[in-house]
């Protein structure tokens, strides 16, 4: 962690992805076939290698904003940018 002067704290990563890539493992994870996916199947559905340790951050933050869940089973997409979906969940009961 870097402090800055005035109580700011910036955390530096080692490996740091790019926007590209982010976007290379969101579009792989939305078209893998099956339910789960495990790191090494993400990794081989990947069009290019991505290092071990930027992928983890990369899944990191893709949980982090509800747009995957990782399980002993593996990786799920769970994202649905549906805005009729949207509006269902708003307006839904709570049970």
């Amino acid at each position: 962690m870097i402090n800055m002067t005035k109580g700011v704290q910036l955390t530096v990563l080692e490996h740091a992805p790019t926007l590209n890539t982010v976007i290379m493992v969101e579009e792989a994870l939305q078209k893998a076939k099956g339910s789960t996916v495990t790191v090494a199947e993400l990794k081989r559905l990947l069009p290019r290698q991505v290092n071990h340790n930027t992928l983890k951050a990369i899944l990191i933050y893709l949980e982090e904003s509800n747009k995957i869940v990782v399980t002993m089973k593996g990786i799920t997409w769970i994202h649905n940018p549906n805005p009729n979906l949207r509006k269902a969940i708003a307006k839904g009961l709570e049970l």
